[in-house]
């Protein structure tokens, strides 16, 4: 019988990250529209209140039908956080509950208020057998099948990587209906295909489109589909990213094996529904199993050589050491982070690619098969703090750790998972000497001022109370808007008692922060100070000036920093290329590579006007060097000069000028 292949998925196309369900979610249960989800009038409904709430960006006229409710319907039920729909051949809907009510899990979901809980309750979920098989009697989990595959890959090549081609044409096309044993066999002959190939874009091609001939829609939606389920699919906490495609996590690989023991089965969707909506069992409900896991994961601690106490907590039931294990998570996870902060430095130029995403409204940045940055169109506003963090982490300097720094969520592949929440700015860099707080916006309009001016201005003037060291605020949006930029110019503010304050806010757009950036990386002067003489600068003129003035001066300033940069990096190097220190290698086109080994030096009072001093190892304890590089100073017969090197090269010594050395310096 010929494969007909059927692509199974845990997201939908308008819902592609995870990430983004409980905000929806937690607007959904203060809204009229529980237990409301059906038909046009309520879909509409929904889906307008989700605009208003800022969930979605539903731009005017784009969807008049409600389809956007209906997606995330879908996610809240197929997750188990309202009921899902009953077909009358598999039961009675009230024997499970009110149709798109809340859950018992549900509500389990929305009291999830750290990472790892809001992990284990989508583990719950996707631990549930609930999509059909291709014989429409039996029911599997996508997740626990390839886990399945992942463990027999790991059996077989002593790793469980998946990459992002293997997972597009043999992970989410297959289910438990076919051999494991199989699947892997066409993973590996893939990889070992692949390996071979000159151009991988083209073979990656033409296997999508061979996979194709066995498949009744877009071949597109292969790889489409890929990055979202595997999204889905790492939002467990079992899988991590690994390049583009996904490994399981050293410590999750007890829960990984036990989940994957069962991938099927033929019990009635009503059962699956109804564990589902309670919050499923997993196996760290086990005591022994969570003791196993705690273990494994105490050793990959200590193994890494990081630090952790675990000996307050009481240890007795699985939920009092799965209590202990997430501490452990925590700790683990911010020792990542800070090394993923010193990592920062040498991605400026990633960075500033992702900047020129965010001003382009988001989009796809291809370096090679294997390397893609990508903004989401509707993710814009998080991907912009998300990445400022970035930055400022890449300036480095700060006194404060990198999860301190940040208002937002991670998930544990340093991805943005929401926007910092209100009461506090987004972004807070302690440095020695000062404190710099960013705000950002993705607004552009008009309304701009009116959702930034006073918070922006509260959140600097609490900073400012707070701290004893000046602060200084920096606004950023890809377009500043003239009434916001008249409103940090004056910078005033009120606190309690009527004492007024001046602030020293500088609004910038995204485009001018990521030119000035990307300047202080390629001048070698990345560093805090730079950014506070930057706002100093902007800030001379804003008394002087009206706002579109300033506005405009703004921009000069900007240039005339990084022409002074520039300036600054051109002057260093010819200082540094005018310095000829002893033993220097240099290249000739005609006598090849030779050494300095001598210098001849002009002394006014030495008996002959001209000596000779060894320089090969290091500078003549009588001589010393003038910071020119050419001009010195003998301890008894005064001032002289450098005239010229002497080069040993393989077939001769030869004494050259001063200025022909320094021009064939390596």
């Amino acid at each position: 019988m010929e494969e007909k292949i059927d692509i199974w998925l845990l997201g939908n196309t308008g819902l592609r990250n995870p990430n983004r369900i409980q905000e929806g979610f937690k607007a959904f249960v203060n809204s009229p529209y529980v237990g409301k989800l059906r038909g046009k009038e309520n879909e509409i409904g929904f889906m307008r209140f989700l605009n208003e709430q800022g969930i979605i960006q539903n731009e005017v006229g784009k969807d008049v039908s409600g389809s956007h409710a209906r997606k995330w319907r879908l996610m809240f039920s197929k997750n188990g956080f309202i009921y899902p729909k009953v077909k009358k051949r598999d039961g009675d809907q009230e024997e499970l509950g009110t149709l798109d009510d809340i859950t018992p899990f549900g509500r389990t979901f929305l009291k999830a208020d750290t990472y790892p809980a809001v992990q284990e309750c989508y583990l719950r979920a996707l631990s549930i057998e609930q999509s059909a098989m291709p014989d429409k009697n039996s029911y599997f989990s996508p997740f626990r099948w390839i886990l399945a595959i992942m463990l027999e890959l790991e059996k077989r090549t002593g790793t469980s990587e998946i990459t992002r081609i293997e997972f597009a044409l043999w992970g989410h096309t297959t289910n438990p209906s076919y051999s494991v044993q199989e699947v892997v066999d066409n993973i590996l002959d893939l990889r070992t295909r692949r390996k071979q190939a000159m151009a991988k874009h083209n073979f990656d091609r033409k296997e999508v489109a061979e996979r194709g001939k066995h498949y009744d829609k877009k071949v597109d939606n292969f790889l489409d589909y890929s990055d979202m389920n595997m999204r889905y699919l790492r939002i467990s906490g079992v899988l991590q990213r690994k390049g583009r495609g996904m490994i399981i996590a050293p410590t999750k690989h007890i829960l990984a094996e036990k989940l994957a023991k069962s991938t099927s089965n033929n019990e009635p969707i009503m059962i699956q529904y109804k564990r589902l909506c309670e919050g499923a069992e997993l196996p760290t409900d086990n005591v022994d199993i969570a003791k196993a896991l705690l273990n494994d994961l105490m050793i990959y601690m200590k193994n890494r050589q990081i630090l952790f106490d675990i000996t307050d907590l009481p240890l007795n039931t699985a939920a009092e050491i799965n209590i202990a294990r997430h501490r452990l998570e925590n700790v683990l996870s911010q020792t990542d982070e800070i090394q993923y902060a010193k990592e920062q430095c040498n991605q400026w130029q990633e960075i500033a690619d992702y900047m020129e995403l965010l001003i382009k409204g988001g989009g796809r940045h291809v370096y090679d098969e294997d390397n893609v940055i990508e903004v989401p169109k509707d993710e814009t506003p998080v991907y912009l703090e998300w990445i400022l963090w970035r930055a400022a982490l890449a300036i480095d300097h700060m006194a404060n750790k990198p999860y301190e720094v940040r208002g937002f969520k991670l998930d544990s592949d340093f991805l943005p998972v929401s926007v910092a929440g209100g009461g506090k700015g987004d972004l807070y860099c302690e440095f020695n000497d000062f404190i710099i707080l960013t705000e950002v916006t993705m607004s552009t309009s008009s309304r701009q001022e009116a959702m930034e001016g006073e918070p922006v201005r509260r959140h600097v003037s609490d900073a400012i109370l707070k701290y004893d060291k000046p602060v200084y605020g920096m606004f950023i949006a890809v377009k500043i808007d003239t009434n916001t930029a008249e409103t940090f110019r004056h910078g005033i503010w009120y606190v309690r008692g009527d004492l007024k304050q001046r602030l020293d806010i500088v609004p910038l757009t995204l485009a001018q922060y990521r030119k000035y950036f990307m300047a202080m990386f390629r001048t070698g002067q990345a560093n805090p100070e730079k950014l506070r003489e930057l706002i100093l600068l902007c800030e001379t003129r804003r008394d002087i000036l009206n706002a579109p003035r300033w506005k405009t001066y703004i921009d000069i300033a900007i240039n005339e920093k990084i022409n002074n940069m520039e300036q600054h990096k051109r002057l260093t190097k010819e200082k540094k290329n005018s310095i000829i220190s002893p033993g220097t290698w240099v290249f000739s086109p005609i006598a090849g590579k030779g050494q300095v080994i001598a210098i001849e030096v002009s002394l006014p009072n030495y008996q002959t006007k001209v000596a000779k001093f060894p320089y090969l190892n290091g500078i003549p304890e009588e001589l010393n060097i003038d910071s020119d590089g050419r001009k010195i100073y003998h301890n008894r017969f005064g001032e002289g000069i450098i005239l010229a090197c002497i080069i040993a090269f393989k077939n001769a010594i030869i004494p050259l000028s001063w200025n022909e050395t320094i021009k064939i310096i390596i």
